[in-house]
């Protein structure tokens, strides 16, 4: 155990067992690494299986076993709010009564990454090896914090892309790139794709697409302006583009669907 008390280990079972019901004085996180099993507190038995992580608060009884085969890393850590600030409003506000978690992709692999870390530091015993510890614990609890509010992370990501479609609305006369989008919200361009696509089935330049064809056929229609000048005030960086993606999205080339608009402006 280190001086603030964490400690990182190995709990392996190749047949079928079971560990009585007990408490604990100490926090225990129980990370699935291989294998089935059941867990069993006070609301109830719930499945185990990889990737999963079980959060068990101080003084609550469980129980685990298995059919078969069963590999969990479980990390054990005290209740020490001087070491660990957060640890309260933690536990409080999203882990009162313990939880049982499923961690999707991203998630497993950033857990997989912090447990290897505290395994590194736990093994390593330098003069820094507790602080970092404290450190990648930290990391952990931030971790299952905001995997115990999907709803919110998607709820956030759904006003991102609200924002990107608002800012292409407002900008699409402009030069913009997946990295200008990307930059200007301080996300990836894959990660700016994704959320934009998740919310509108289109990513942010296809839809930049939509809107700049929209408002030529617009100005084509119910105007006589040049069709270099509408290709000039939607943004688009050469006449040849203009007309490429005009006939891409409507099948027709821009002055044949002025003409088969037949709009008389004055």
């Amino acid at each position: 155990m280190t001086n603030c008390r964490i400690h990182l280990y190995e709990s392996r079972h190749d047949e079928s067992y079971v560990i009585n019901v007990h408490r604990h004085e100490y926090y225990q996180l129980l990370y699935v690494i291989e294998g089935d099993g059941l867990i069993r507190m006070k609301d109830g038995t719930s499945q185990l299986s990889e990737d999963h992580v079980v959060v068990i608060p101080p003084l609550t009884e469980h129980s685990v076993s298995s059919d078969s085969r069963l590999t969990l890393l479980v990390l054990a850590f005290d209740d020490v709010p001087a070491q660990l600030p957060g640890l309260e409003e933690w536990s409080r506000g999203y882990f009162p009564h313990g939880a049982l978690l499923k961690l999707n992709s991203v998630n497993a692999n950033e857990m997989k990454l912090l447990l290897r870390k505290l395994l590194f530091e736990q093994r390593k015993e330098d003069a820094l090896s507790d602080w970092s510890m404290r450190i990648q614990l930290l990391q952990i609890l931030l971790l299952l914090a905001r995997a115990q509010q999907p709803s919110v992370y998607l709820n956030a990501n759904e006003l991102r892309a609200e924002k990107i479609k608002h800012y292409i609305d407002t900008n699409y006369f402009q030069h913009i790139t997946s990295a200008d989008l990307a930059f200007q919200f301080g996300i990836s361009v894959r990660y700016c794709d994704n959320i934009f696509k998740g919310k509108f089935g289109l990513t942010p330049l296809q839809y930049l697409t939509v809107v700049r064809v929209g408002v030529a056929k617009k100005l084509l229609a119910e105007t006589k302006k040049d069709i270099v000048s509408i290709c000039f005030e939607i943004g688009c960086e050469s006449l040849p583009t203009f007309n490429r993606i005009f006939k891409n999205a409507t099948m027709v080339s821009p002055s044949k669907y002025r003409q088969m608009t037949k709009v008389s402006v004055q």
